[in-house]
């Protein structure tokens, strides 16, 4: 927003430790920045960490600068904790939404949000409404949107391969046929208009 990105250097193991236990939470981190003899503190959250693929070094780190008293909308990751009674007897469980959009300052997001399934039986859903979201943040999405569902197997239909593939080609022939409608309708108007 406006602001133009600042190239740090970092030769710290304990500070590598850190920003990978904290990735893809909701965390606000003060960088002290000292250039020359400058010295600012910055509220970051982390955008984007890249690891090395085969031994998890850090090999680059993206902080976004935030502002601790404007709000913002943020995704929190939804939690699920206990076993569905539904799924111990053969129930398919769908989780939806495993992240739900928030509204506040970021000091009042939690990491996560949890949800208890335990109670859960064959065709029983839970929404956004089930979850305990602070009362200083504003949920961003319908209250009766669901999170997770089981599913009954017996009407859960698996598509095959060949399925999605013959779905894909069928859509592929619509999507062409409307677009060769389209042409066609454009021309019989432009020989409409010479005639």
């Amino acid at each position: 927003s406006g602001v133009d990105p600042v190239s740090l250097e970092l030769d710290t193991k304990s500070f590598t430790k850190s920003l990978l236990q904290i990735n893809r939470r909701n965390a606000v981190i003060d960088l002290d920045i000292k250039d020359g003899k400058k010295k600012s503190i910055r509220h970051v959250v982390i955008k984007e960490l890249q690891t090395h693929p085969i031994n998890d070094q850090l090999i680059h780190a993206d902080f976004c600068e935030i502002s601790l008293e404007s709000p913002m909308v943020l995704d929190v990751p939804v939690e699920l904790t206990g076993v569905s009674k539904g799924v111990d007897i053969g129930g398919i469980m769908q989780f939806t939404m495993t992240k739900v959009p928030l509204r506040g300052t970021i000091l009042d997001f939690p990491d996560t949000l949890t949800l208890d399934i335990s109670d859960l039986a064959i065709e029983d859903s839970l929404s956004c409404k089930d979850l305990d979201i602070p009362k200083e943040l504003e949920l961003m999405v319908e209250e009766d949107k669901q999170v997770v569902f089981i599913a009954d197997p017996a009407k859960v239909h698996i598509i095959t391969w060949e399925e999605e593939e013959e779905q894909r080609l069928a859509a592929e022939a619509d999507e062409a046929a409307e677009s060769g409608e389209t042409a066609e309708g454009a021309e019989e108007a432009e020989s409409d208009k010479d005639a």
